[in-house]
């Protein structure tokens, strides 16, 4: 199945150091599951707020099986993270829902910088790896119900 899938990936400029390391993580997935996802494929955002309007904008697109939403928002002194986390979260769910499309969560919400690295190709993993392949087992799961729905 993961021959014929092409993925967009929507990335944050914000918090360049992480997010580039997520969208390295997300192209090795790609390559590893022999999903397609080229240069033209990704779409960099100012930041978090802005990934599930792009995302919309891809799930839309008939070239696209699902979309891989990549950022990190890091808490400050103010309560602007949770304003972010929460709109981009519900945001990129949306798109899921109203595209009917998987639109993967690959969006950092630490406490610091060190958090955030740990989870962007550190010790905890990559995030945006993950998230590539959220999205091809989520394609999996749905083709399942589709075939037990048609009675085959």
């Amino acid at each position: 199945m993961t021959e014929s899938i092409r993925i967009a990936i929507v990335v944050s400029r914000f918090n360049r150091s992480v997010t580039d390391n997520l969208l390295e993580g997300a192209r090795a997935a790609a390559a590893k599951l022999g999903v397609s996802c080229d240069e033209a494929d990704v779409f960099a955002v100012p930041g978090a707020f802005e990934l599930p309007l792009v995302a919309r904008e891809a799930a839309m697109r008939e070239r696209y099986a699902g979309v891989v939403c990549l950022g990190a928002v890091i808490r400050g002194e103010t309560p602007h993270f949770d304003y972010v986390c929460s709109e981009a979260a519900a945001g990129i769910a949306r798109v899921s829902m109203e595209t009917g499309k998987p639109v993967a969560f690959g969006v950092l919400t630490t406490d610091d910088v060190g958090q955030a690295l740990e989870r962007a190709g550190g010790a905890v993993g990559n995030k945006g790896y993950e998230a590539v392949v959220t999205v091809v087992e989520t394609l999996e799961a749905i083709e399942r119900v589709r075939a037990a729905g048609s009675g085959a």
